[in-house]
């Protein structure tokens, strides 16, 4: 068992060197799943005020009562596997960052549809104000569900739980699981993929290099970027579902470039 969990350690360092210099977190969530456990876990029954909480909680299309959050994984426990392989990976990434990485980063302090893609956008830019407010409300729905998870797991932020962790961006506040950033990266990537499917890939992967960026700038344990991710897989399945979604989304064809 102590072989099997030391090559597990091994892989999980060799893969995370073979990352471009701005690499691409898309396979995080995997180095980070410990054998037999599958990434499909319930979300702990929250206290009585949390409930409340959701039950009061809404974006623009959702509210978060009623909503299927069991496709995000529950945060690590405080030592575990998966817990301390997240430090090694941290500390790998502080290890061998660079001055541009970190640069970066801090360009993706705030999160909001230009700061991930207005440089890739499909749109004119500057954005049309139908882009701009659609984004915006999409926005609002990631935000109320990543903050109503962070309350439920109240995760501390990487640095705040080992003095070794040396952010190279500010300290920001707040709750560290799941990544906000993370979770809005990828629900627009999955947006703009669906509009535009041929760059599919390439909105992908600059919503995988966003979450990235947090995990090397030390704000982020790498599972909190890989629960963003989950949780924008199961917010987009719950939005197509919407009509005023879907009509939205659809009055944004005409516009793309």
């Amino acid at each position: 068992m102590l072989h099997k969990y030391l090559r597990r350690a091994l892989l999980t360092l060799s893969l995370a060197a073979l990352l471009p210099v701005l690499g691409y977190a898309g396979a995080l969530e995997d180095l980070y799943l410990s054998p037999g456990r599958t990434a499909l876990l319930p979300v702990p029954a929250p206290s009585s005020s949390l409930s409340a909480d959701r039950a009061a909680a809404s974006g623009h299309y959702l509210s978060l009562d009623g909503l299927d959050l069991r496709a995000v994984p529950a945060a690590p426990a405080d030592g575990s596997y998966e817990d301390r392989e997240d430090f090694r990976a941290l500390l790998d990434w502080q290890a061998r960052r660079t001055a541009a990485q970190c640069s970066a980063a801090k360009a993706e302090m705030s999160h909001n549809y230009d700061v991930f893609f207005g440089a890739i956008t499909p749109f004119a830019s500057p954005a049309p104000a139908p882009v701009k407010a659609f984004f915006k409300n999409v926005a609002d729905d990631s935000v109320a569900a990543h903050k109503y998870l962070k309350d439920v797991y109240k995760r501390e932020r990487p640095f705040v739980r080992d003095a070794r962790i040396k952010p190279c961006l500010p300290r920001v506040q707040g709750l560290s699981y799941p990544s906000g950033h993370s979770t809005m990266a990828r629900l627009f990537a999955l947006i703009l993929a669906d509009l535009v499917p041929a760059r599919r890939a390439e909105f992908m992967a600059k919503a995988d290099q966003s979450a990235l960026f947090r995990v090397i700038g030390g704000v982020h344990h790498p599972t909190d970027t890989a629960a963003g991710k989950a949780l924008a897989d199961a917010l987009y399945k719950e939005l197509r579902k919407r009509p005023d979604f879907k009509s939205d989304m659809a009055a944004l064809r005409p516009l793309l470039r």
